[in-house]
């Protein structure tokens, strides 16, 4: 039995499709299973409430041989460190007290830094405090996800401009979440592997921002250029939506390590995976975009 926890998220839906295509039994946590796939639904079990719960984890483990963790971020926490903690020490007590053997995390890229790094420090703790359970681990290291883009699909439609808090000039390393699902299959359903390891994932890009824009503009027909957004605006719309000072501290951490090139070493130790910028805009960008 494999279960996953944030069923619905664009990373673990893809990830149930895998394993349900293997014919694995798969046991989700979902906080609201009507937002679950009606098809999903049907072949999964299901134990409703939050993977932070303890008493959910004890419905949801019991005959478990692996465990997928994805820590949702909560932009309201005050603070961030704190929050993504709170999900590790639930899951590392659970681990251990009903005898999960493996589990894989998305966490993040840029190990070795050695400066504070915001919401990557954060997923960094996470990590360690699941390892201490002993359990066979993997986390997933990914930088940034191309889909955030899809974030701003009404601005690059209406506007032909996307922004971002990253240098115009530097490279920005990502990765496409269809890439994290499918590896994240490949270790749950063969699970004979063992020890404890990060593994780097990045897409074969390294494209400035202003390349992104080159590539989103002949993909969808139209020009769309890139608008840096400096850090400090960034942080104010943050807050202006309802983001914690705390949150908001941590993502302007997050960004200048990133700008300072925290992802930079994994990504020259990093084996690509398949899918490329170009292919991502054309697969999923247009469509979403109505293009």
């Amino acid at each position: 039995m494999i279960v996953i926890t944030t069923p619905t998220g664009q990373i673990a839906s893809r990830l149930i499709a895998h394993l349900l295509e293997r014919d694995e039994p798969v046991r989700v946590i979902a906080r609201d299973p009507s937002r679950l796939e009606a098809s999903t639904r049907e072949r999964v079990e299901i134990i409703e409430g939050s993977h932070k719960d303890p008493a959910v984890l004890d419905r949801a483990l019991p005959g478990a041989d692996a465990l997928f963790q994805l820590i949702p971020p909560d932009f309201t926490a005050p603070d961030p460190a704190e929050h993504y903690l709170a999900y590790a020490r639930v899951a590392g007590a659970a681990i251990e007290r009903h005898g999960v053997t493996h589990a894989v995390a998305v966490s993040s890229s840029g190990h070795g830094w050695s400066q504070p790094a915001g919401l990557i420090s954060a997923a960094f703790a996470a990590d360690a405090e699941v390892k201490r359970s002993g359990v066979a681990y993997r986390a997933l290291s990914p930088p940034f996800f191309m889909e955030n883009l899809l974030r701003q699909l009404d601005t690059i439609r209406e506007r032909g401009t996307f922004h971002l808090a990253f240098g115009a000039g530097r490279p920005i390393a990502s990765i496409a979440t269809r890439d994290i699902a499918a590896r994240a299959a490949q270790l749950l359903a063969d699970r004979s592997w063992s020890g404890q390891a990060d593994e780097l994932l990045f897409g074969p890009d390294r494209l400035s921002a202003g390349g992104m824009a080159r590539v989103i503009s002949e993909t969808l027909g139209r020009a769309v250029t890139y608008t840096p957004l400096a850090p400090a605006d960034f942080a104010a719309s943050l807050r202006s939506h309802g983001a914690s000072d705390g949150f908001a501290d941590a993502m302007l951490e997050m960004i200048a390590a990133q700008n300072d090139g925290i992802y930079d070493a994994d990504q020259a130790a990093a084996l690509p995976q398949a899918t490329d910028f170009r292919t991502w805009c054309e697969e999923v960008l247009r469509p979403a975009a109505g293009a």
